[in-house]
């Protein structure tokens, strides 16, 4: 006897004249074993493979103009390497920086701008120049301003980590204090003492008074009373000026989705108020591993002014970077070597490279006035080596810079929030265009690039330039695009940034075929 498995199929057929009607043939299941296998083998082979991440579309209308790209690239600490050895100064000013903070300047060991190096008699008469030793500061700040820079001068000391504190305490004599400032005022403002005529606005009271030991020994009312004779002793001076501060650390925190400022903050805006001592603006910091924390602060802290009366009061991000882990235990002294050498790595390498860019873009519609990176010069923080070599974070604003060179902003469409950061803007003849794309963390790493309302006659020249753990934006290719819809391609795989910069292929002598005016 055959095995069932090769005999004919039974039929439903009852008789033959039914199988002439469309009853089926016999089937032969050795002929329907692989279609069989296959249908079953397929799914599981496809479990094992990882689903691949869409592809992100970024879209930008260069015919719809949304305003301007706000330069929010400021930075803290000029050009000079500390000791004078050398300088970075045409690296600096290739950054387009608007404006250069004056905190922290030559630390460690800060010889420049603080109170101590200007005036290093404390018992002297505040109202002689001869009181004064400007001649390391003018150095500093003629520097700063061959970067092409607006210096705002931090009045007050650095930062010191040391277990002696030798300058981070209230001032004996607050008045003559404020004196010294006036003189500072006079001497870079309006030629005092052999001085000159920057025209500097903007006169920042202190810095972080709440980050205790390291910036102030004593308390809220020894800051309180400080801010408020400086405060009004510079402005009955000099009332065009812009006096502000206190430079928060410590802002406050959100809590159940709401914003809850600290008790100094609170104390300090309401002696503000009742006192009637001027706060032309009103600087604070934020260090954070997510780029959307920046913008929810400079909401919150818009708020806060507002609901304090102070409407008219800019605010000011004048610290800020990207704090990797979101923790600062690894460079603490529980960290190890190791770990200091990771996380500063990753801070100036590709990952703070991707923030800096992200948040840059993201800031653009953030209620805030000023923003300083935290920091423009070599080492730890900052942007340089401590050889003067540029890093990937330099890139970052370099990139940056290179969007506002085509400071018309139009609308863009695709980004994610904190992830994925896109923005586009046109040159002020309409002739050029950028697209400036910075990918954080976005799990997608193909980008489909559209945009419309910047074709030519003959074709546009797409430069393209990325910056991720393997590439630097001084390494450039191209690609021709056609079309009144074109789409460019790119790959960036998080933590990486691409800018395109759109001109014609034919040149000066070329014509739009549409209207990007």
């Amino acid at each position: 006897m055959k095995p069932p498995w090769t005999r004919p199929a039974k039929t439903r057929c009852p008789n033959l004249k039914s199988a002439l009607r469309g009853c089926p043939p016999p089937v032969n299941v050795f002929r329907l074993f692989p279609i069989l296998c296959l249908r079953w083998l397929i799914p599981l082979l496809l479990m094992g493979v990882p689903a691949q991440a869409e592809e992100a579309v970024l879209r930008a209308d260069f015919s719809i103009h949304t305003g301007t790209i706000r330069p929010l690239h400021g930075i803290n600490k000029g050009p000079l390497a500390p000791g004078g050895i050398f300088d970075v100064i045409q690296e600096q000013k290739e950054l387009g920086i608007p404006f250069t903070r004056l905190h922290d300047c030559g630390w460690p060991n800060p010889y420049v701008v603080d109170h101590h190096a200007v005036f290093p008699n404390p018992d002297a008469d505040p109202a002689l120049p001869e009181s004064y030793d400007f001649r390391l500061t003018d150095e500093y700040i003629a520097a700063v301003r061959q970067t092409g820079a607006e210096p705002i001068y931090r009045l007050g000391e650095s930062i010191e980590h040391t277990g002696v504190k030798r300058y981070a305490h209230p001032p004996a004599d607050m008045e003559k204090w404020a004196a010294v400032c006036v003189g500072i005022i006079r001497h870079y403002n309006e030629g005092w003492g052999n001085g000159f005529h920057h025209r500097i606005r903007y006169w920042e009271i202190w810095n972080e008074p709440e980050n205790r030991p390291a910036m102030w020994s004593g308390t809220d009312d020894d800051y309180l009373r400080l801010y408020r004779t400086a405060a009004l002793a510079i402005k009955k001076q000099f009332p065009d000026l812009k006096v502000g501060g206190p430079a928060l650390g410590a802002s406050g925190g959100f809590v159940n989705g709401g914003f809850v400022p600290t008790d100094f903050a609170v104390r300090f805006l309401d002696m503000c108020r009742m006192d009637h001592v001027p706060l032309n603006f009103f600087s604070w910091h934020c260090y954070t591993a997510d780029p959307a924390e920046l913008t929810a602060r400079s909401t919150a802290i818009r708020r806060l002014l507002d609901s304090k009366g102070f409407t008219d009061t800019e605010s000011h991000l004048n610290e800020w970077n990207f704090l990797p882990g979101n923790s600062w235990e690894p460079i603490t002294q529980s960290g190890t070597a190791a770990g200091r050498q990771r996380w500063y790595g990753e801070m100036a390498g590709a990952p703070g490279a991707a923030f800096a860019a992200v948040s840059l873009m993201e800031l653009q519609d953030a209620p805030v006035d000023v923003c300083n990176f935290f920091h423009g010069e070599l080492g730890g923080f900052g942007i340089f080596t401590e050889q003067g070599v540029p890093l990937k974070v330099w890139q970052a604003l370099r990139a940056f810079q290179g969007l506002v060179e085509t400071p018309r902003r139009v609308e863009t469409a695709g980004a994610v929030a904190g992830k994925l950061a896109f923005a586009a803007g046109l040159s002020t003849d309409g002739r050029e265009a950028t697209l400036l794309i910075s990918n954080f963390a976005d799990p997608r790493q193909d980008i489909s690039l559209n945009w419309k309302g910047f074709a030519w006659e003959g074709g546009v020249t797409a430069e393209i330039r990325t910056v991720d753990p393997v590439s630097d934006f001084s390494n450039a290719r191209t690609e021709s695009v056609r079309g009144e819809s074109p789409t460019l391609r790119l790959t960036l795989k998080a933590p990486a940034i691409a800018l395109v910069r759109l001109r014609s292929t034919a040149g000066a002598a070329a014509k739009t075929t549409l209207s990007v005016t």
